[in-house]
């Protein structure tokens, strides 16, 4: 019998091998490809020399190590930590990462690599996913490190709240700037304009000439696209030298206050430190204005004058009359008459429309309510020729042409007889009453809640009332009157230093000369026309047939 044995089983063993870091595996396998990144926020002397001494730092270190091949020293100067996308060597070195290329990064401190949470964790928790530490040394931090992830995420949080921090420092330092008049101009932008030896803007004359031209043309009627387009013809360069214009450009030129010697501050303000998004300021934080900085080019009266038109354009693509169905409201600048030709028995404007009869177009101008209403809101307007149209208005002009000393004179007369030199004596008195009448309806009021006194209290209550009523609607209309007569008095001066200086003499039909005139054209019936020349003086002129 073959004997056997029984070997009592051995114990088990088990032995831990410890894991490699990816630090350490790279390193078994390779050198590590190390690379820096450097950066400082500001350009003064201080920092740029951190900055350099960053640099060399970083080299000497990689270099010196004969475990590490350089893979580049990454460095942006002068630009925001906030925003990773805005520092190009940064996402040229996370580029480079995500090839391959990259084994580990050494920074000075987060502060250095970014300054925003979100970034920051995001950058890297990829960096990881890749297996690329980045080595803090301020902090020493290495993000492989399983406990790195919680002292990232509270080093970054100080980092954002410093740069909030800062960011509150500087507009307050800004808008405290503002207060002291102190205007930041941004010449580069300002057609005019340039830097003086006092530190003011100084007007550059060919340059001003073009910005008189562009707010004398936008009043003449001319679109900002047709000023544009004139501007281009003629090769006109901008304040950046180019020839190209856009409506934009004309735009940003026309609502610029600087021109008039004034400077609005704060129109603009940064609604968040990280994104850096501007908004525009619609009351949210004060503005100041600083007038009469520096020497204007254009007049104040000019610039709001130029307002005021943007505005009513603008409010002409809006539903002005429902009769009309919103046509009326339409701006255009193609044609002066869609501006001026209004309907004498409406009111409503006149549109240019063609007319094709037997192969022959002819060129009409009718009455909108007409076209759209037929007889039922306007019974009587005529259609009217564009060519007796035209002759009409170019025999008016000439004619005022011929008159234009008489036609000073009468309507100076006219205008000074509106202008009361006693009317804010007039419109005090009349205040003064107003206030004196309340204060009885107050005394009124207190007698009214007694019965025996009720009755007389409430009839003298309502006396007053009316008084007041009466003395408001007299200073509303003083004051509208004086408005009118003053707004006419600046577009007589206007149109008289035109007629004086240039030669309005017409041989042939001008939409610009006609912008420039007249006030309005009214049709009066199929045979004659009104036309209101800007500072009220009217000429009626007959229809060829």
């Amino acid at each position: 019998m073959i004997g056997t044995s029984i070997t009592a089983p051995c114990e088990i063993k088990i032995v831990v091998i410890p894991a490699k870091s990816q630090e350490e595996i790279k390193k078994a396998a390779k050198c590590l490809k190390v690379a820096a990144y450097c950066r400082v926020s500001t350009d003064d002397k201080e920092q740029k020399t951190s900055y350099e001494a960053q640099i060399q730092y970083y080299t000497d270190k990689i270099n010196k190590n004969p475990e590490w091949q350089m893979a580049g020293i990454f460095a942006d100067e002068g630009i925001t930590g906030t925003q990773a996308k805005k520092r190009p060597q940064f996402q040229k070195m996370i580029r480079l990462c995500r090839q391959g290329k990259i084994d580990m990064i050494l920074t000075k401190s987060l502060s250095r690599f970014a300054r925003n949470t979100v970034d920051s964790l995001d950058y890297i928790r990829e960096l990881r996913t890749l297996g690329i530490a980045v080595i803090s040394e301020k902090e020493n931090i290495n993000t492989l490190t399983a406990e790195s992830e919680m002292l990232i995420t509270i080093m970054s949080c100080f980092a954002q709240a410093e740069s909030e921090s800062i960011s509150k420092n500087v507009s307050w330092g800004v808008r405290q700037s503002f207060k002291n008049g102190n205007v930041p101009i941004q010449y580069a932008k300002l057609l005019g304009y340039k830097k003086g030896e006092n530190g003011l803007p100084e007007i550059i004359p060919e340059e001003a000439e073009i910005v008189k031209e562009i707010f004398r043309s936008y009043l003449d009627g001319m679109s900002l696209r047709q000023i544009a387009d004139s501007l281009n013809d003629r090769a006109v360069k901008t304040k950046h030298k180019q020839t190209t214009w856009q409506p934009e450009i004309v735009k940003s030129i026309l609502v610029n206050e600087k021109y008039t010697g004034d400077a609005l501050l704060q129109k603009t303000y940064i609604t968040d430190c990280i994104t850096k998004k501007s908004r525009k300021n619609n009351g949210e934080l004060p503005m100041y204005l600083v007038k009469n900085h520096h020497e204007p080019i254009i007049s104040r009266s000019d610039f709001n004058r130029v307002q005021e038109e943007m505005a009513r354009r603008s409010a002409k693509r809006v539903i002005a009359d429902k009769l009309t169905k919103g046509e009326q409201g339409k701006y255009s600048a193609k044609y002066a008459l869609s501006e001026l030709l209004v309907c004498g028995e409406c009111g409503t404007h006149y549109r240019r429309v063609t007319w094709t009869a037997k192969g022959f177009k002819e060129i009409k101008w009718r009455c909108i309510s007409r076209i759209q209403y037929g007889k039922k809101k306007c019974h009587n307007s005529p259609t009217i020729d564009e060519q007796a149209l035209h002759k009409a208005i170019m025999s008016a002009i000439n004619e005022l042409c011929e008159v234009k000393d008489d036609v000073a004179k009468v309507l100076r007369e006219s205008i000074t007889e509106v202008l009361d030199p006693n009317l804010n004596g007039s419109v005090q008195a009349a205040q003064q009453r107003i206030d004196e009448l309340a204060r009885n309806i107050d005394e009124l009021i207190k007698l009214a809640t007694v019965p025996e006194t009720a009755a007389t209290a409430m009839a003298d209550i309502e006396k007053f009332s009316e008084e007041m009523k009466t003395l408001r609607e007299f200073i509303e209309t003083e004051k509208a009157k004086q408005l009118t007569a003053q707004r006419g008095s600046a577009e007589l001066d206007a149109i008289l230093e035109r007629l004086e200086n240039e030669d309005f003499t017409m041989t042939e039909y001008d939409d610009v000369a006609v912008r420039q005139l007249i006030e309005k054209v009214t049709v009066e019936s199929k045979n004659a026309i009104t036309v209101t020349f800007k500072g009220g003086f009217e000429i009626r002129k007959e229809l060829e047939k």
